[in-house]
């Protein structure tokens, strides 16, 4: 990434985590060597003077983090390398590509130890400070359920927890490298994301409900059941600015529906009308039971290219840019 396109954190070189007195401390000791008195150059002083300003000031900080969150603020260092490429395959160029899956190589790597791209060896080598520590990355969960108004949220505490604890019991054992990071604020509207899991080049963004068990119809649109109609969260446009947002990833959309008897395939998802006979991979949003959404992440992650791989600079605006 070229330094005018480089984010505030990489430009006092601190990771995104960084408190009040790294960005100070960082700020000093950028300034004194930027400084044009000190034999620097008055444009990257500037820089650095910006990058201060805005992450020192708590609101300031808070808005960057939105706009770094949702690619606006500087050129991804994800972005594909060149015009044309397309998501769930590694940018051009990127060492990550040694890990794709290919024809000779069948052998999955979902279930093996993560590798990290740019790995904390390449960055330390190369005298820069990782967009997030290593600790941090090596987490597989980040973030609880926020606790959103007053009304219900006791009771949607309680699914998203049951969805917190499917994925870290049914699906992060077995890949990984994914990372869950929960509580998230959308990037499309002032509206929240539950949950959304990263693995390789793939990315599940997660709804949750909690209906008592029987057999509901799925026509697309709505849950029927016993004349009553139910809508799901509304989740297509978050899957689709999620997607505009990281163009080299696959970006699905998923809501599961917990029983409130705690069985895991119920209740009964039917596909009706106008979903009959779609399939997965052509649509938005899957709506699905517990044990569906468990079967149905495992074959959607574990399938995609480097599904090993822990995409750091994704992750790292995940957690500042939207949590």
């Amino acid at each position: 990434m070229t330094q005018g396109s480089s984010s505030h954190y990489q430009v006092l070189r601190i990771p995104v985590t960084a408190t009040d007195k790294d960005i100070k401390v960082a700020y000093r000791k950028a300034a004194r060597t930027a400084h044009p008195d000190h034999g620097g150059d008055a444009a990257t002083f500037r820089r650095v003077t910006l990058a201060y300003e805005t992450l020192i000031d708590a609101k300031r900080r808070a808005d960057y983090d939105r706009s770094y969150g949702s690619g606006t603020a500087f050129s991804s260092r994800t972005a594909p390398a060149e015009e044309g490429a397309h998501f769930d395959a590694p940018a051009a160029g990127s060492r990550a590509s040694a890990h794709v899956r290919r024809p000779n190589t069948p052998r999955n790597t979902a279930a093996d130890a993560p590798v990290y791209v740019p790995s904390f060896e390449e960055v330390a080598a190369g005298g820069e400070v990782p967009l997030i520590p290593e600790p941090v990355a090596r987490q597989q969960v980040h973030g609880m359920p926020r606790k959103r108004g007053l009304f219900g949220a006791e009771a949607r505490i309680q699914r998203e927890m049951r969805t917190v604890q499917l994925i870290t019991r049914q699906i992060l054992p077995a890949i990984p490298a994914a990372r869950l990071v929960n509580g998230l604020q959308s990037p499309a509207d002032n509206s929240h994301i539950d949950h959304a899991l990263l693995s390789g080049y793939r990315l599940a963004i997660i709804g949750s409900m909690l209906l008592p068990p029987g057999a509901y119809a799925w026509n697309g649109s709505t849950l029927n059941h016993g004349g009553r109609s139910i809508a799901p969260p509304q989740l297509a446009h978050v899957v689709r600015r999620m997607q505009d947002i990281f163009p080299e990833l696959n970006v699905t959309g998923w809501t599961v529906v917990h029983s409130t008897d705690g069985n895991l395939h119920e209740p009964v998802i039917d596909r009706h009308g106008r979903s009959r006979g779609r399939g997965d991979s052509h649509e938005t949003v899957q709506v699905v039971n517990a044990a569906g959404l468990a079967r149905g992440l495992k074959q959607f992650l574990s399938s995609g290219p480097a599904p090993n791989t822990v995409n750091v600079p994704v992750l790292a605006r995940l957690l500042r840019g939207m949590h």
